[in-house]
């Protein structure tokens, strides 16, 4: 009989770069179990605490401190050490009176501190839409999560002013929206893919040709420098309608 499901294990060797750890002390790392975020695209808690935070110094000891409910991940307690966290994800630790955001860097990811206040609420990507029977419009988000948006006529859908892309502000734990901002030239961004990772600023140009996808299009960011670069519009993720609205490390 044929073996069913994926791997249990990964080896140090071909983890995602941007993991730190050593790539030759040992044979085998932590695995992160499916979740929203693919496992080269994220950190298990495990080696956020452990490696990143240096909140324990062994698996064993990092375990242990998320089993007793001491870490929360977007306002929620995470007990399960192999979760992935990623993308724009809120990791906090009352116990130590820290709070950090899961922010794009130019390897991969990188845990950025914040203030008690913006740990509050979360910013996610809008990466698809499905009609509901009804004429509801469900969001489907970057990390997901999928919002489902009640439209009391179908025929004139008035409460859809959401577009692809788009980004919603979402309370946590409540998973409330309390704002939207859309991708639009004059509005703040952020790069999450690229050789230009984890550089942000004002989106000044987006360039469309006939017949090319959407997420392909050309874009143009311009950093408070007046230093200009250009991405696809798939690497770029909004953080405010013209300044952005969570805090960011200073890129040089």
């Amino acid at each position: 009989m044929g073996k069913k499901g994926g791997k249990k294990h990964l080896k140090r060797k071909p983890a995602p770069k941007f993991w730190p750890i050593h790539r030759k002390e040992f044979v085998w790392t932590v695995k992160p179990k499916p979740g929203p975020h693919p496992t080269f695209s994220c950190l298990p808690l495990a080696l956020i605490i452990r490696d990143v935070l240096g909140f324990a110094k062994t698996r064993s000891e990092a375990k242990a401190m998320i089993s007793q409910e001491k870490i929360k991940v977007d306002g929620k307690v995470q007990r399960d050490e192999l979760f992935p966290a990623g993308l724009m994800d809120v990791i906090s630790i009352p116990d130590a009176g820290k709070a950090y955001r899961i922010l794009p860097s130019e390897k991969g990811l990188t845990l950025h501190p914040i203030e008690k206040e913006e740990a509050g609420f979360k910013l996610c990507r809008i990466e698809s839409k499905t009609v509901l029977p009804g004429g509801h419009v469900q969001l489907n988000l970057h990390d997901g999560r999928n919002v489902m948006i009640r439209v009391k006529d179908p025929k004139k859908p008035e409460e859809d002013v959401y577009h692809l892309l788009d980004t919603l502000k979402m309370s946590v734990p409540d998973q409330e929206i309390i704002g939207h901002t859309k991708l639009a030239e004059g509005a703040s961004a952020i790069i999450i893919g690229g050789k230009n990772a984890s550089r942000h600023g004002k989106i000044v140009a987006i360039e469309g040709r006939q017949a090319q996808k959407h997420r392909n299009q050309l874009v143009t960011i311009e950093d408070t420098n007046g230093k200009r670069f250009q991405t696809t519009l798939d690497f770029v993720f909004v953080i405010g309608d013209t300044e952005p609205c969570i805090s960011l490390p200073e890129v040089t």
